[in-house]
């Protein structure tokens, strides 16, 4: 390690102007921080991901679904339960068909945002 380096190690940070105390106030609650977390592991596996694209794409059944991804209903079924469970996507029933789509315009839009993120150079 060179000499510059080690030199501003040693220097103890004595914070930013900031007001602690207000940013403190204003964080999220404990609660809010883990219904947080838990929406971003449900978008951290890569079938969600793809299960959600497609369906910012159109609403689709599990067939649909199961065709696009290449994948067994089983498999499929038991992502989109996850996503149900987490409000990311919704149901509607016509007969014996269920079609899926997003949620609400929230979950595209953070969808989308992300992607638009990741291509930013």
């Amino acid at each position: 390690m060179d000499n510059q380096l080690a030199a501003a190690c040693d220097d103890p940070c004595a914070g930013t102007e900031a007001d602690i105390t207000d940013v403190k106030s204003k964080l999220v609650s404990d609660g809010t921080a883990v219904e947080l977390a838990d929406l971003f592991k449900a978008l951290g596996d890569p079938t969600r991901v793809k299960i959600i694209h497609a369906l910012l794409q159109s609403e689709l059944c599990v067939h649909d679904l199961t065709e696009v991804l290449e994948m067994g209903q089983s498999a499929i079924s038991h992502q989109l339960r996850l996503l149900r469970n987490m409000r990311i996507v919704k149901r509607r029933k016509v007969g014996k068909t269920v079609f899926y789509s997003l949620d609400d315009d929230h979950v595209e839009q953070i969808f989308t945002l992300t992607l638009q993120h990741l291509k930013h150079v």
